[in-house]
């Protein structure tokens, strides 16, 4: 009975490890990476002492650029950048695309969030708590 409970628990462990997602960028839906697999052990559970930390997600993103970067809508929540770039007149910085900048989305926490592309560009965002749309709205 035991052996058979363990095929159970591994076969259970490997599916949720294939198992991926969807996130919306605001463009439509985009592939999250899938968390390493889960593997199935016989040693004793740890003590419940301190909280689970939260998966940390990365997706691919394409980040609005066009009024410059200020802001990003990650699901339901807006986070706007720790540090803005624009060049000056209300558009995105030399170096980065104009209207969208491909790149990926990592959710650190609730709160925090950093855009990476393969340009080496590099931006942390912070979540606006209870906002409901964005800061301004950019034509």
């Amino acid at each position: 009975m035991t052996r058979r409970t363990g095929h159970v628990v591994l076969a259970f462990a490997l599916a949720a490890g294939v198992l991926t997602g969807c996130a919306t960028t605001g463009r439509g839906t985009e592939a999250v990476r899938a968390t390493p697999p889960v593997r199935a052990t016989t040693a004793a559970p740890a003590a419940p002492s301190t909280p689970a930390t939260p998966a940390v997600r990365t997706m691919l993103f394409d980040l609005y650029t066009h009024c410059g970067i200020d802001e990003a809508r990650i699901g339901s929540t807006y986070f706007e950048a720790e540090t803005p770039l624009s060049d000056g007149s209300g558009n995105p910085p030399d170096g980065w695309d104009n209207p969208y900048q491909r790149g990926t989305m990592t959710l650190k926490s609730a709160t925090e969030a950093v855009f990476t592309d393969d340009a080496g560009h590099e931006v942390r965002f912070r979540a606006r708590p209870a906002a409901t749309a964005p800061k301004h709205m950019c034509a």
